[in-house]
């Protein structure tokens, strides 16, 4: 069999992200072709091995950066539920800019990394990555995540972002009531809510009625709750000025979210 048609039957094209990137097939691995055309390439002189050099870095790299998990999720479980317009399936990989959403009584679990995140009936989101890190946007209904790691994942809904305070294990949820209010509930942890500079902490057994319009008129009864500055990141705490939103402490109570607080926050290695 020629060289050629060696190398294109040992390799397959896939598409990542939009991107078609050569990757390996089961038949032979990457390394066993690139192997193969360097011995062809050496008995026709050093232009050849040049061109082998060139072609092999090529084939390693574009092989590297397509298995690259950056930002990736898998999904764990799902139940009426879809990534994009079609059904979502266990083991299916969820990339940047899917769109993700579930029926008024499905699910869906996706893990990332050293985070899962549940998403409950009625609910949609856009999948992202921050940082190198994966994120999601929700754009209705309620997501819940775990994570075991402060950078581990990032959530936003409206102008607000939520992510883990510290390395500790943490556990919340956020539902989206409209464009500018939400309920967010922390189970475990502590949770930083940053809207532009106004960032604060959210500790572990509390929630918050969170109305993202800090003009808006407070309800009927209502009384803003005190706020704890705190800092995103490597950024120092943020400096004193015009609140970016206004919350509200409202009565705990957990919501369903189909996966144990052990379970969301075993090794992402774990199967």
């Amino acid at each position: 069999m020629p060289l050629l048609q060696k190398i294109m039957y040992t390799c397959d094209f896939v598409c990542l992200g939009g991107v078609y990137r050569l990757t390996p097939s089961n038949t032979v691995g990457i390394l066993t072709v690139l192997a193969l055309l360097e011995k062809k390439m050496r008995s026709r002189g050093p232009l050849a091995v040049g061109l082998s050099t060139v072609l092999s870095i090529s084939l390693l790299t574009t092989t590297t950066w397509g298995v690259s998990g950056s930002g990736l999720g898998t999904v764990v479980s799902a139940d009426h539920a879809h990534v994009g317009t079609a059904a979502a399936s266990v083991g299916a990989t969820v990339f940047a800019g899917d769109k993700l959403d579930t029926e008024r009584l499905g699910s869906l679990q996706v893990r990332a990394g050293a985070a899962r995140l549940v998403l409950t009936g009625s609910s949609r989101l856009v999948w992202g990555t921050e940082d190198g890190s994966p994120s999601a946007t929700l754009t209705g209904g309620t997501a819940a995540f775990s994570t075991a790691g402060s950078k581990a994942f990032v959530l936003h809904a409206g102008s607000a972002a939520f992510k883990p305070r510290s390395d500790e294990p943490t556990v919340a949820n956020v539902t989206l009531l409209n464009g500018k209010e939400l309920v967010v509930r922390c189970s475990r942890g502590a949770l930083l809510i940053a809207v532009e500079d106004d960032v604060r902490v959210i500790p572990e057994g509390t929630a918050y009625h969170v109305v993202l319009d800090p003009e808006a008129a407070a309800p009927a009864g209502a009384v803003p709750a005190p706020a704890t500055p705190a800092s995103w990141g490597q950024d120092g705490p943020r400096k004193p000025g015009r609140s970016k939103f206004i919350w509200y402490a409202i009565a705990f109570a957990a919501i369903v979210t189909g996966f144990a607080i052990s379970e969301a926050l075993e090794s992402p290695d774990r199967p």
